[in-house]
């Protein structure tokens, strides 16, 4: 809306919107691997975070080209930031369970989504760009919080890797490959993490089809959105402590939720959607805590920006493109049209699970936790 209160047309609105998403999900290779290869670990995630100071920025902008410059900046920040944030919460949280450490990240995580758009509205009372503009000058107080305290971290701990307790073992490279080489189990969990994906219908599609049922007026569908991240930040704390207690095990649950949440969402009755929504934000809640720690069990320390750059990227890029196949799918068969390709798309990837060696490498994960 910001864009368009400056006099953005709708085409422009949409091209920044892609072009931030693909600048936020694109380069977070690259952006693991000069992590891992230069140890700039602590350095990407301060500058990552620092890209944050272009929201309030906003507040001071009087054209929508400029502001869509600042979005963009700001979505190449949390490309910048997300492998290497993600490899250090690895290693930290190694030695309390790596499944802990990734359910809290997720819970604050989603404690701060919900106040700041709080903040937000309530600046949004004055009008127009005026609260805009209050809005995005008061996100300033806890970005540069956050600056400070990353700072403070990193010199505390200019050595992330030092902190790691355990050494994978499942996925542990072998001299001759090379200590920054991702092998077999890890590409099997991306293609995992791949089909799963593909398969979990965005909110913004289960609000649309909320919307078509008219079970819930205009005004309440936000709610159920906010009821989704309650449970997402709340399941979150669970699933961490799960995934330490059964390993790699639990990562099994997560196709099966995205199934159930999506099966009962897109029905019409106002029971299944709301029990529907709140399986999705448990789905969420997995991806977000179980799936991500996973990710430190299958890399070795040397290349885990790496491996979290490849994950994010993967997993961005499958978010996209499966919302763009079901929405279509939406749209020319309807709700039974998303439900049976999503089925399709998290048995796929329950069976592909069982191949990564499960087994084995709880085994392995098992052994290093009592070592």
């Amino acid at each position: 809306p910001y864009l368009a209160l400056l006099g953005a047309s709708a085409v422009a609105v949409g091209l920044v919107a892609g072009l931030g998403e693909f600048a936020g999900y694109a380069l977070r290779t690259a952006s693991g691997y000069l992590a891992d290869r230069l140890r700039l670990h602590w350095l990407l995630t301060v500058v990552g975070y620092g890209l944050i100071a272009t929201l309030p920025l906003l507040a001071l902008v009087h054209r929508w080209e400029l502001a869509a410059a600042l979005i963009v900046l700001e979505r190449l920040g949390k490309a910048l930031r997300t492998p290497s944030r993600d490899a250090i919460l690895s290693h930290a949280a190694s030695q309390v369970g790596r499944g802990k450490g990734f359910g809290i990240h997720e819970a604050l995580d989603q404690l701060g989504a919900l106040i700041g758009p709080v903040i937000f509205a309530v600046a949004l009372t004055f009008d127009g760009e005026a609260g805009y503009r209050l809005g995005f000058g008061l996100l300033t107080i806890p970005a540069i919080l956050a600056i400070v305290i990353l700072v403070l971290a990193w010199r505390q701990e200019p050595e992330p890797e030092t902190l790691e307790s355990i050494t994978p073992r499942v996925n542990r490279p072998t001299e001759a490959s090379g200590s920054r080489r991702l092998s077999g189990p890890f590409w099997r969990y991306t293609l995992f993490t791949a089909l799963t994906t593909l398969g979990f219908v965005p909110f913004a599609l289960l609000s649309y089809h909320v919307e078509q049922t008219g079970r819930f007026s205009p005004p309440l569908i936000p709610l159920l959105y906010a009821v989704a991240m309650g449970v997402d930040g709340g399941i979150a704390l669970i699933a961490g402590w799960g995934y330490d207690r059964f390993g790699l095990r639990t990562l099994a649950a997560v196709p099966v939720c995205i199934a159930l949440g999506t099966a009962a969402a897109l029905q019409s009755t106002t029971g299944f959607i709301i029990t529907g929504v709140v399986v999705w934000g448990i789905a969420m809640g997995l991806v977000e805590t179980t799936m991500r720690a996973a990710v430190g069990e299958l890399s070795a320390p040397s290349a885990r920006g790496l491996a979290y750059g490849v994950f994010n990227t993967v997993f961005g890029t499958a978010w996209l493109a499966g919302g763009a196949v079901l929405g279509y799918l939406y749209e020319q068969l309807g709700s039974r049209g998303t439900i049976g390709a999503t089925l399709v798309l998290e048995i796929a990837a329950l069976l592909l699970f069982w191949g990564l060696g499960v087994a084995r490498a709880h085994a392995s994960y098992r052994a290093q936790s009592v070592s």
